[in-house]
């Protein structure tokens, strides 16, 4: 009887511990859940409360069993997770030291080698980027010292928490944001940034009632102080000879309200201008857009087939260089979008790191390339990838991608179906919410301060005193042997005007134009 009592006691004690242990589990759910649903930091946490606190989980286990099972760290695509993790560091603000050495491949070729100097640039003697003007034959040239810019992303292709976060961010940072091709909306606006105002195909929030580029609609614009140059689309890396695509489920009434177009239904633009259907057309809309509005305006595209780019110089050269684009974006292939055909992005166009020193390479033979500024973008996330972008001739650097992952992109490849489960690329109110434009602002404004800082670096250790003194010289890259070579022996150079008659008139005084 009694080993039986003894018996029924400690069962009884286990029932009570396992119905606690039950409540104390529970509880915790509870205060988990209340706890992420409150906070603000963590939009995965925010918008799939208790189950989001797992990805943090599996990606901490991944660092040990990745090697077994999962892909390297330098495997992924679009951006392996090396490249991403930095990125989310930059933005966080918080230690982007590794140890134990790289995990980068040195023999890969393609693989970039910065050649440091030996007597490096020391923190006193160190300078902030210089600046630069753009446009120094408009009424309202724009100076400028960020070399890293938030690329065009519209409202609509990304949401109303997003962009106030862009906006916000990059007035923090003094960086510029681009509005993309949807028009100007009051998020763009509210952080009080420095804008550039695309014009696409469509020629949303430029347009009158029958869909033609309307001066009124330019002076409106040019009026507001924020916004500082006019980008005038061709084409978009991810999708070259196709226009934007914005889903209907994307197609809210206030974003048909600032494009002029139906609530509901998909907004498709045009594969071009309509009426730019050769140089001599292109010039003459960047010449009417820059009289109506007094401030620079250039040209986004990517390259593919060459011999328009000599045509557009040779029409330069007959129209003076004060005709010029004041900018150039180019754009990469390997570029993204948030909606685009797979054998676009996948096979057509040049990426960034053949186009953008070819371009280079043919404007300082025309002798344009202190009147023509380079923009360019394509993947560079990393502050190797935007030292490199200005030592082979850019001005300055733009980025999309790199900003959504500031803003917490997982890489989920939802873009396109409104299902975004961070909330930037979704008008679904219940995913945006995970979506603090406050903090996100901290965390794009940090980002771009670390690349920054980051590319001063590199070109600190390189035996220069700021990025934009980097130089192709500055570089190797590791060859198809798994030996480096310099990276002017790769690039293709461009002799295309090698006679003195094909100056630009005008060019002789262009060392002026800085």
């Amino acid at each position: 009887m009694i080993d039986s009592h003894w018996a029924l006691t400690l069962l009884t004690w286990l029932e009570v511990m396992f119905i606690m242990l039950i409540g104390l589990g529970l509880l915790a759910v509870v205060i988990m859940y209340i706890t992420d649903i409150t906070q603000s930091t963590h939009t995965i946490r925010k918008n799939y409360p208790v189950i989001g606190r797992f990805r943090y989980f599996f990606e901490h286990l991944g660092e040990f069993f990745r090697q077994y099972f999962f892909a390297h760290d330098r495997e992924e695509m679009p951006f392996n997770r090396a490249d991403r993790s930095w990125v989310y560091r930059a933005a966080k603000d918080v230690d982007s030291n590794v140890g134990f050495g790289s995990t980068l491949d040195l023999n890969k070729p393609g693989t970039l080698i910065f050649l440091n100097a030996a007597f490096p640039i020391m923190e006193s003697d160190a300078l902030i980027p210089s600046a630069v003007v753009v446009g120094p034959f408009c009424k309202t040239p724009y100076t400028t010292r960020s070399i890293f810019n938030i690329s065009g992303m519209s409202y609509g292709a990304i949401s109303s928490p997003a962009i106030l976060a862009l906006s916000r961010g990059a007035a923090k940072a003094g960086c510029w944001l681009n509005t993309g091709e949807g028009g100007l909306s009051p998020y763009h606006l509210d952080g009080g940034c420095d804008l550039v105002f695309q014009i696409g195909t469509a020629k949303y929030g430029v347009r009158d009632l029958e869909g033609n580029l309307s001066d009124a609609r330019l002076a409106d614009l040019a009026a507001k102080p924020q916004i500082k140059m006019f980008e005038i689309k061709l084409s978009q890396g991810a999708k070259p000879g196709k226009g934007g695509i914005l889903p209907a489920e994307k197609v809210s009434a206030e974003v048909a309200l600032i494009r002029g177009i139906t609530e509901g239904q998909a907004s498709i633009s045009p594969n071009g201008h309509t009426d730019i259907r050769s140089v001599v057309d292109l010039l003459q809309m960047i010449n009417h857009v820059r009289n109506v509005t007094g401030k620079p305006v250039g040209f986004k595209s990517v390259l593919g087939e060459k011999k328009w780019l000599v045509d557009l110089i040779n029409e330069i050269r007959v129209q003076g260089i004060e005709s010029a684009p004041d900018f150039i974006t180019l754009d990469s292939a390997d570029g993204g979008s948030g909606a685009a055909p797979q054998p676009l992005m996948d096979h057509v166009g040049l990426p960034i790191k053949e186009s953008l020193p070819w371009v280079t390479a043919l404007l300082n033979e025309a002798g344009l390339k202190e009147r023509i500024k380079i923009i360019v973008a394509g993947k560079l996330v990393t502050p190797h990838m935007v030292a490199w972008a200005l030592a082979s001739g850019a001005d300055f650097v733009n980025s999309a991608r790199g900003f959504m992952f500031a803003l917490g992109c997982i890489q989920a490849l939802q873009c396109h179906k409104n299902t975004c489960p961070t909330g930037i690329t979704t008008h679904n109110i219940k995913l945006q919410k995970g979506l603090d434009p406050t903090d996100k602002a901290e965390r794009v404004a940090s980002y771009q301060r670390n690349i920054t800082k980051s590319v001063g670096m590199i070109a600190h250790s390189c035996g220069v005193a700021e990025p934009r003194q980097l130089i192709s010289e500055h570089i190797h890259i590791v060859n198809a042997n798994g030996f480096s070579v310099p990276l002017d022996e790769i690039n293709p150079q461009p002799l295309i005007f090698t006679s003195p008659e094909t100056s630009i008139p005008g060019s002789e005084s262009r060392q002026n134009i800085n």
